[in-house]
């Protein structure tokens, strides 16, 4: 309660400082909710690539993507030295015109359910309905849980996939990262859309039984990740691109070094502004009670006891200011991402993690702005303390 009653003392200047405090503290939860979520996504990218390689010729992505032909590439793959399964793949963009949010658009998946031969360690569970399965051909989906929300789709539904309808046979399982926004069709579903989205004078040329956009490989015992890369590019030639889990850490952590640095600098921001703040604070508070200072000293009180007064009172600036930002900061990212799950686009997460480290951030910043003041409270000389007017 002597805390609370000090604090109040100058409701105004506390306030303010306090305020400070929070706003610091609530960019740094908003911005560490999206850390999160592309931490997430990265994370799960990188567990999707670590125990295999995709060939592919381009990308996609960048508008150089070519389609591979499975009559001719995916048996030469299969006959490279270390390779245990190669599958076909389809992947496209399930809208053309859409930009993709947090790095990640709604996609088309198309697969052979079990042509991996059992390799693959990535899991992904159904919430509802069942995975696709060998004897699923033609128009079915497995619909990401974003996906499903923004399609307002659930198990029995129709729904349409690039001007093709598609009936729901599953909804994943929510995992934070790339297919919650996937709709997972059979290879021969994603062969028919993609050869629709080939320029017209092609369309009649290709026999879309016959093309993929990639071909995951998954290697042998014994055969490492970067053995199979160098294997298969000695195969395949430079027309080819060979992506492994290494690949893929590089070329995206980047991104999250880009928002570590983020972090660090709204981090720091807080710090110099917050404690500047506190400083000031607590000064004016021990200047306007120096002559209460000086009675404690001279009726016994040590200097140990008069800095762990003024530190705790700034380190409860610091606890208040904490919570009120991370209150401010849970309310903004749930409300954002209830305003963008109407859309699939989910682009915070707020950890207990975070929470936490936001909290005591607060608090221990205001604990080290508060140390100063202290050090001078606690050497004054109790009778010139007794004089002060």
């Amino acid at each position: 309660m002597r805390l609370i009653r000090d604090l109040g003392r100058r409701k105004l200047r506390s306030t303010l400082t306090i305020s400070g405090i929070a706003i610091g503290i609530m960019a740094l939860v908003v911005f560490g909710s999206m850390a999160n979520k592309m931490n997430a996504l990265i994370d799960g990218g990188s567990q999707y690539y670590a125990d295999k390689a995709v060939v592919s010729v381009g990308n996609m992505y960048t508008g150089s993507f070519q389609p591979l032909s499975l009559s001719a590439d995916l048996e030469q793959i299969r006959n490279v030295e270390g390779v245990a399964a190669a599958t076909p793949s389809i992947e496209m963009m399930l809208n053309d015109d859409e930009a993709a949010t947090m790095g990640v658009p709604e996609m088309i998946s198309g697969f052979v359910p079990d042509g991996d031969k059992g390799l693959e360690t990535f899991e992904i569970n159904v919430a509802q309905g069942r995975m696709l399965t060998a004897d699923d051909h033609g128009n079915v989906a497995v619909l990401g849980c974003d996906l499903a929300r923004r399609l307002d789709a659930s198990v029995g539904d129709t729904v349409v996939l690039r001007k093709t309808e598609f009936a729901v046979i599953g909804i994943l399982a929510p995992t934070l990262t790339a297919p919650d926004k996937e709709a997972m069709v059979p290879l021969d579903a994603a062969q028919q859309l993609f050869v629709k989205t080939l320029p017209p004078m092609l369309q009649d040329k290709v026999d879309a039984t016959d093309i993929a956009t990639g071909i995951t490989v998954y290697h042998e015992p014994g055969v490492t990740p970067e053995d199979l890369k160098a294997n298969l590019e000695a195969a395949l030639g430079d027309s080819f691109t060979v992506m492994i889990g290494k690949d893929f850490d590089e070329m995206l952590g980047t991104f999250s070094a880009i928002f570590s640095l983020v972090l660090t600098g709204i981090a720091m921001l807080s710090l110099l502004v917050g404690g500047l703040s506190t400083i000031n604070t607590m000064a004016m508070s021990v200047a306007e009670r120096t002559r209460e200072i000086g009675i404690k000293r001279a009726i016994g009180a040590s200097r140990w006891r008069i800095r762990r007064e003024i530190v705790m009172e700034s380190a409860a600036i610091g606890l208040i200011a904490g919570a009120i930002g991370l209150a401010i900061g849970a309310v903004m990212t749930t409300v954002f991402n209830d305003l963008g799950r109407s859309s699939g686009n989910v682009l915070f997460d707020l950890t207990l993690g975070t929470a936490v480290t936001a909290v005591a951030f607060a608090t221990g910043l205001g604990a080290i702005a508060g140390f100063v003041p202290a050090w001078g409270a606690s050497r004054m000389d109790p009778v010139a303390a007794l004089r002060y007017e």
